[in-house]
């Protein structure tokens, strides 16, 4: 711990005694990722279900200056209302800055997890390379942080409305594994399935475990991606989410929208043209990400213990 990076002491301590801890993006739970209640829901639900796996949350945040992995039940409300959302580039400004509350998103709270040892991480979807990066360059770095960080990442794939080929063959230039938990497909957030392959697929988090202990094992220091696609009972097919996307796409054209201004107006859109199911729909993906996340730490922690 420094001046700069605050580890809450239930996780450092669970770090030190190999225990299973899950770290989580704030995000999500944030106004920038889902309105208000649904991402105080979200949060509970969340920090709940790694709970009940047996793992310790260790959530991501700046507060008052401090990167923070892990914070008590009385700080929630303060993640919930962040006012800035930072990316691993935005951590040394923000902290410097002296901001009061930051939300992290996948490639900060990746950097966070990393630095106190952390080594699973459930976030809902991870960014990607946006549908026109050929003229844009439009590529999230959370790309490249999930190839640079030695954390496994539990996500639902990316959003449908990204290209999800080439996210899938930018990881492949990364080197980093792609492994998908009963699917052969790349899941697409809220769908199931994309028509995108390139995975090796593992029938449990068990299997799941053994191949990123091996990875580790041949040197592999990287990261690990473990896709699992939301509960069938909860998807919206990839078929009625295509219209709502050409939608938002052509809106945020309409609108001379760029980079990071693009996201909001597609997600008004889908839930606008879906009547509202996309907020439930990443309630439950982002909660089903936790339990993996939470078994599988369990699983790679238990295994050390043997």
């Amino acid at each position: 711990m420094t001046d700069r990076l605050m580890i809450d002491e239930e996780v450092r301590t669970a770090v030190a005694e190999n225990r299973p801890v899950v770290a989580l993006e704030s995000t999500i739970f944030s106004g920038f990722g889902l309105p208000e209640p649904a991402n105080r829901e979200c949060l509970d639900r969340c920090l709940a279900a790694v709970r009940d796996g047996g793992a310790v949350p260790a959530l991501t945040v700046v507060l008052d200056g401090i990167a923070r992995v892990g914070v008590a039940d009385s700080e929630y409300e303060r993640v919930l209302g962040a006012d800035e959302k930072l990316g691993a580039r935005d951590l040394g400004p923000a902290v410097a800055a002296g901001i009061a509350a930051g939300a992290t998103t996948v490639s900060a709270s990746l950097h966070l997890a990393a630095a106190a040892g952390i080594e699973v991480f459930a976030t809902g979807g991870i960014g990607g390379v946006h549908r026109d990066a050929d003229r844009t360059f439009d590529i999230s770095h959370d790309l490249l942080a999930l190839s640079r960080h030695p954390v496994v990442t539990v996500t639902a794939g990316a959003k449908a409305f990204l290209d999800l080929p080439r996210t899938v063959e930018y990881l492949e230039t990364l080197g980093v594994p792609v492994l998908g938990l009963r699917t052969d497909e790349f899941p697409a957030f809220w769908s199931r399935t994309s028509g995108v392959g390139g995975l090796r697929r593992v029938e449990s988090v068990g299997a799941a475990a053994a191949a990123v202990t091996a990875a580790r094992g041949l040197g592999h220091a990287g990261g690990i991606v473990l896709a699992a696609p939301i509960p069938v009972e909860d998807e919206i097919p990839a078929h009625e989410l295509a219209p709502a996307i050409t939608a938002g796409l052509a809106e945020a054209e309409r609108q001379g929208a760029t980079a990071g201004e693009v996201t909001p107006i597609v997600l008004a859109a889908l839930a606008e043209q879906t009547a509202g199911r996309t907020i439930p729909a990443n309630l439950a993906l982002a909660e089903n990400n936790a339990v993996v996340a939470a078994e599988l730490a369990t699983v790679l922690t238990s295994g050390r213990r043997a």
